[in-house]
């Protein structure tokens, strides 16, 4: 099959095309076929060797931490009824990825693709959709709240202001111009162009929650925390809060963790229509290295898709 890899850590280069054997599906795996997979930042943030202390891969590696597919074989221990179908997974950061034709997956990690959507759209849903899920849910959000979103337009942004939104709360969301206008189609009452304004200088009072989406300085992210409310929370995926800053604020780190059960809930709402699923752009796998450099180069939006050839 082909497959996208590095054999050594660096910029986009690295990444190429190569043959390999298809894998076989082991105790308690299925065999996929890819339909998509994604651009996530971690994937960058892999290939350059910046994690190798905390997630030590084995190379050559194939990226691609987001999965949509056809089941088409299983393992010992693996139901039958399995093959056929269309699955979605957040696959384990330091395994195999997606970027290739197949790619084998723990069965437990597979939740059912949405059916209302392209099956190769579906992966965007994986990671990103968990995280932000994860996020709101951390951060207790509901009805008659106030939460700013830092980072609303990037691919977990979407999901995070769409989430607290059908929870009942007021979303504030930090977006540069691209992204106002899909950020208020998810929901977002206010949309600060961060670009043009302070974030903190454009918040006129406390909220209940902070979900920070982005990288920020100790001073941003003391400053963040400090417009939130006592009793409120304050989450992030990037840098952490300083529990120092006030007693009477939660603090919580996000990081994603693999859940079928909470997949497969995010896939019932694209079903029923409550959750959107924005693909800003799609791209052939084999174009995966000019991918990862837009990506670098913060010229990407939302969740870019990536499809094997023929699919």
């Amino acid at each position: 099959m082909r497959a996208i890899s590095y054999t050594t850590y660096g910029d986009p280069t690295v990444l190429e095309s190569v043959d390999v054997p298809r894998p076989v599906a082991g105790t308690g795996e299925a065999l996929v076929k890819v339909a998509g997979t994604t651009f996530n930042q971690v994937d960058a943030t892999l290939r350059a060797g910046f994690l190798a202390g905390a997630f030590p891969i084995e190379l050559p590696h194939t990226p691609g931490i987001d999965l949509s597919g056809t089941v088409i074989d299983v393992g010992p221990g693996v139901r039958d009824e399995l093959i056929g179908q269309h699955v979605i997974a957040f696959l384990p950061m330091t395994a195999p990825g997606a970027a290739a034709e197949y790619v084998t997956v723990p069965a437990e990690l597979l939740a059912p693709a949405p059916r209302s959507i392209p099956l190769p759209d579906a992966a965007a849903l994986a990671s990103s959709g968990l995280t932000a899920l994860q996020a709101v849910e951390q951060a207790g959000v509901r009805r008659g709240q106030s939460v700013l979103v830092n980072g609303a337009g990037g691919g977990v942004g979407a999901f995070v202001v769409q989430l607290a939104a059908r929870a009942g709360a007021t979303v504030i969301a930090t977006a540069g111009p691209r992204s106002r206008d899909a950020v208020i189609a998810h929901g977002a009452a206010e949309v600060i162009d961060y670009t043009a304004v302070s974030v903190v200088d454009a918040v006129t009072g406390p909220v209940d929650a902070v979900v920070n989406l982005v990288r920020t300085t100790p001073d941003e992210t003391a400053a963040l925390v400090g417009l939130v409310r006592p009793g409120g929370a304050f989450v992030s995926t990037t840098t952490p809060g300083v529990p120092a800053a006030s007693a009477e604020i939660r603090m919580t780190s996000i990081f994603a963790r693999s859940d079928a059960a909470q997949l497969a809930r995010l896939a019932k709402l694209v079903d029923a229509g409550e959750l959107h699923v924005d693909v800003s752009a799609r791209y052939d796998l084999n174009d995966l290295s000019r991918v990862h450099a837009l990506g670098e180069a913060g010229a990407l939006r939302g969740k870019v898709i990536l499809t094997p050839a023929g699919v």
